[in-house]
């Protein structure tokens, strides 16, 4: 067996749920033939076991000849290992085949999750996101651990029918008839099945968005007594959920029970017609007993091949969701080829704004959303019209590496502190560090310390100047902060501010912020109000001239 997750998933085929199932397929061939020929092996050697028991019958208890009822013996015992090893074996390759498809599955998501980075938020609901990583990938996972047995399934019913027609003719065509026959029987109830976990998945995608957003925002909702209310639409959403699940359970009971009682129907005639036979002595009573063995043992494969049919059905709808999000193209895709002359001037048409190369240029916006959008706008994130050394944005070379935009809603990665950080350390990375003020959290834990899920176990501050030490660690042409120091006290905020500018010394700074202690230490200040710059100069030039932004910056509601 090979490691997992493999280290290159492949490009998936996206074209339809279809494609993308016999994509992963294709992908894990190996592995998926080897299940279904051990599959068939397993359901093969059950399925002979009634015909060897019938033969010991016949030619060893009734002709009451020892010798041959030893050897019949010999047979079932060979039969029995041999289903016993087929069986473990066949399982590990379920197995196997169910995380591969599942990593598999995981890998392509989340490397189409990086890709799209803020494209996917804007398309597809947080709920959503967790849906597929948590169900849809279990459902495509079950697709190929049940492929093995719905082979052997198949293969282990044609062996029954073809002795059956050897030895029975009519008891094989009773087989042969009655199985397509059932299976075309319960054909039907799939489809309401389907459109019902259709309708349950997407309710559940629902009420995982409504968790996401109660999580992020408990504080504020706590803060406004909005707690109780929105509590109250998780429960009631919740419930719509519920009662989606039980419609499901109907529909999966209903089909349960047809997997039961239709091959118990086929078991019956052939029990019956079989019990005639004997009577009448057309066959003898090993073969009656190997009948009814055949009779038994159909009804595991064709369980299975309900199963089979519930299972893909699943794995449809799961795929269908998988498919939705890789088809999906960043709204603003990094295609450009043009290679600025550097360093260059980066402007922002919509607001007016020029940055200036290798300065530090502080936004002070009256609302601070304008701030975050002129920052979206200038790092290719939102549409604009925005050049950089007089060339269209979209149209520069690589301008995610050359332009890099650092916000608060970023996450530290789970791993070792050092690769969150963006490498194993060094001089950069000391500098880095230094200049965010974050040499103390280092120091303190080590950088090959484990963070958790979105570093949990910082606090927001610590967070903050861990991801400046990241961002400063990159050392683009252009780096665009927002509030990177709303988080921490005056005495780090002044550290940082006074630091920030050395480390940036030559480069091209831009800083969304309202923080004295920072704006008086940028280069150029720009002051915004309503989406378009308002005043420039230096902070102590702005505080003599411009009142609107002395309110902005102090706090103030009257000058």
């Amino acid at each position: 067996m090979r490691d997992l997750p493999v280290p290159d998933p492949g490009t998936p085929d996206h074209r339809s749920a279809f494609h993308y199932l016999g994509w992963v397929a294709r992908k894990q061939a190996r592995s998926l033939v080897g299940g279904m020929l051990l599959g068939i092996a397993w359901m093969v050697s059950q399925a002979l076991m009634p015909a060897a028991i019938g033969r010991a019958i016949d030619a060893g208890v009734t002709a009451k000849d020892s010798a041959a009822l030893v050897a019949w013996s010999g047979v079932l015992l060979a039969l029995g290992l041999a289903q016993a090893v087929s069986g473990i074996a066949r399982h590990r390759f379920a197995v196997f085949n169910w995380l591969s498809a599942a990593y598999r599955t995981v890998q392509v998501v989340t490397r189409q999750a990086t890709r799209l980075g803020s494209t996917l938020p804007r398309r597809v609901s947080a709920g959503e996101v967790v849906s597929v990583g948590v169900a849809d990938v279990s459902s495509i996972g079950d697709a190929l651990d049940v492929t093995a047995r719905g082979v052997g399934a198949l293969v282990g019913i044609a062996v029954v029918s073809a002795i059956l027609l050897t030895t029975a003719p009519q008891l094989g065509l009773i087989v042969v008839i009655g199985v397509p026959l059932s299976i075309a029987a319960a054909a039907p109830l799939l489809r309401p099945m389907h459109h019902r976990q259709l309708r349950r998945r997407e309710l559940a995608g629902e009420l995982n968005t409504r968790a996401a957003d109660i999580v992020a925002g408990l504080r504020v909702l706590r803060g406004v007594g909005g707690e109780q209310v929105f509590g109250r639409r998780y429960r009631e959403e919740s419930q719509r959920v519920r009662f989606a699940g039980v419609e499901v359970a109907r529909a999966e009971s209903k089909l349960s029970g047809a997997e039961v009682l239709l091959p118990g129907l086929l078991i019956t005639a052939v029990t019956w017609l079989g019990a005639h036979f004997a009577v009448d002595g057309t066959i003898s009573i090993g073969r009656l007993v190997s009948c009814y063995g055949f009779a038994v043992f159909l009804i595991e494969p064709m369980r299975t091949i309900g199963e089979v049919a519930d299972k893909l059905t699943k794995a449809n709808v799961s795929a269908g969701r998988v498919v939705r999000i890789l088809a999906m193209e960043p709204d603003f895709p990094d295609h450009g080829t043009t290679v600025p002359v550097t360093p260059a001037e980066l402007a922002d048409a919509a607001s007016g704004l020029v940055v200036r190369p290798e300065r530090l240029t502080a936004i002070a916006a009256a609302d601070p959303a304008d701030a975050a959008a002129i920052a979206d706008r200038l790092g290719g994130y939102a549409a604009g019209e925005v050049t950089y050394g007089g060339i269209p944005l979209a149209e520069v070379a690589e301008r995610r590496a050359r332009i890099l935009v650092g916000i608060n809603d970023d996450r530290l990665f789970s791993g070792p502190l050092g690769e969150s950080l963006g490498g194993p350390g060094g001089l950069v990375l000391d500098q880095a560090l230094f200049a965010a003020s974050a040499r103390d959290i280092v120091d303190e834990t080590g950088l090959d310390a484990e963070v958790a899920e979105a570093g949990r176990e910082f606090s927001g501050g610590q967070q903050q100047r861990l991801r400046l030490a990241r961002a400063l660690a990159v050392d683009p042409e252009v780096l665009i902060l927002v509030e990177p120091t709303s988080a921490v006290d005056a005495h780090t905020e002044a550290r940082i501010a006074e630091r920030l500018v050395k480390a940036r010394d030559g480069r091209t700074t831009v800083v969304c912020t309202t923080s004295p202690l920072v704006l008086d230490r940028a280069d150029h200040v720009v002051y915004v109000e309503d989406g378009r710059v308002l005043a420039e100069g230096t902070h102590r030039d702005l505080l003599r001239t411009c009142p609107p932004y002395i309110r902005t910056v102090t706090r103030e509601e009257d000058s």
